[in-house]
């Protein structure tokens, strides 16, 4: 409801879960399964249907105004984006739809309204969960309000299968949110093997006009606390402190928009960047289509994923992917994204200190870094968004199975 699976990733609320969507749903499709999904209109020229690829359409639905709304805001719009969905059932004959998969709490709450009108099981994504982030928020962030923790909740209980991303999700689920065990099935999500792969180092940095001998440290993803690009700055600011010899050839790259609570502040890493001294070093550089991030990803000497909070962190799999080692914090989803020790290093606590030691290895000690982007790129290869969609196809399959099985007399 709140992001629309044709926004481009990095801007706006459009990130891993955008492109979570859109690639099962391509692999769905190619496996035989048709695909409705449904998003909310953000501006009036669209049309109500859209082909985002054989046998998987985008329906646009009009609830609110047009324009972006605060995520805040779109709870009021709730009955709007509902009545929008249930009108566009009852155009067909009954039975068309066989399963609903909701994606985010927003979505949730619609979707456990359908299932009671159409007699389908609900199958959820929670992608990011409310109490997870209070328990881990950034020193800047606000807290996730309670209708929102309340909210989830509801679609917890209500939900016939929940789609954890790790088998941590999978445990937060059951212990914050009292999800039963047997409703809850872990399915890690996958990487376009096709578009992220290994590639000239040396060429990408030419494509993108960036120096051949450059240490490029780079940052991808949505500008918010969250996130904690800030972290990277530091870092970065701490190895020249350290070693000043570092700033010929020193590059940190931010590819990203602000979201969320950072668009209250669009320019502060610009300003941070300014107040740390490292301007020179720092190039912020507009979200990028999946080709062009592939290039960014094999430039990169590593990935830098500091997040407070992810629940898988697709970053990561996808500069890994490309050969790219990756420094992540050791939260979430992102334990199971990267192997620590073999395809990058998973960093505790966010002390801009810390990760400046990590970092200055990436950059000093080339065999090291070698090392690790052939376990990048192994550790990558395990995941492929086919494998996520005939996972998917097991969970939908149990959900109906389940709620259509005919209970046994038993004589007492």
């Amino acid at each position: 409801m709140h992001t629309s699976p044709l926004d481009q990733p990095g801007t706006g609320d459009a990130g891993g879960m955008n492109v979570y969507i859109v690639e099962s749903a391509r692999r769905l499709a190619q496996l035989g399964v048709e695909v409705e999904i449904f998003t909310r209109a953000t501006a009036r020229d669209l049309p109500p249907v859209a082909e985002l690829a054989p046998g998987v359409l985008v329906r646009h639905l009009t609830a609110g105004p047009y324009e972006e709304l605060d995520r805040a805001e779109l709870p009021a719009q709730l009955c709007a984006f509902l009545s929008g969905v249930l009108r566009t059932e009852a155009m067909y004959d009954p039975g068309r739809y066989d399963v609903i998969h909701s994606h985010y709490w927003l979505s949730g709450q619609v979707g456990r309204l359908a299932k009671e009108r159409w007699g389908v099981p609900l199958v959820h994504t929670m992608h990011t969960m409310a109490k997870v982030k209070n328990l881990l928020l950034a020193r800047d962030d606000k807290p996730e309000p309670q209708a929102r923790v309340v909210g989830e909740e509801q679609v917890v209980a209500v939900a016939d299968r929940l789609v954890a991303n790790t088998a941590d999700e999978a445990r937060e689920l059951i212990d914050l949110y009292g999800a039963a065990e047997d409703r809850v099935a872990v399915v890690n999500p996958g990487v376009n093997l096709s578009v992220f792969r290994p590639g000239s180092q040396l060429a990408a940095r030419r494509r993108l006009g960036l120096p051949r001998d450059a240490h490029l440290l780079l940052f991808v993803g949505r500008i918010q606390p969250l996130k904690a690009p800030d972290v990277l700055l530091r870092a970065a600011a701490r190895m020249l402190a350290d070693d000043p010899s570092l700033r010929g050839r020193l590059v940190v790259a931010c590819v990203g928009g602000p979201s969320g609570n950072g668009l209250a502040r669009p320019s502060l890493l610009t300003e941070l960047a300014a107040e740390l001294g490292i301007s020179d070093v720092f190039r912020l550089v507009p979200p990028a289509p999946q080709e062009e991030l592939a290039d960014w990803y094999r430039a990169a000497s590593a990935t830098v994923v500091p997040s407070h909070s992810e629940s898988f962190g697709l970053v990561a799999l996808e500069s890994q992917a490309c050969g790219t080692p990756v420094a992540a914090a050791a939260v979430g989803g992102l334990r199971t994204a990267v192997r620590d020790g073999v395809s990058g290093v998973l960093v505790d606590g966010h002390d801009p200190a810390v990760w400046a030691r990590v970092l200055r290895r990436f950059v000093t000690t080339p065999r090291w870094r070698e090392e690790l982007s052939r376990g990048a790129r192994e550790h990558a290869a395990a995941f492929g968004w086919q494998a996520t969609a005939a996972r998917l196809m097991d969970v939908y399959a149990g959900a109906v199975a389940n709620l259509h099985k005919v209970p046994v007399a038993v004589n007492v």
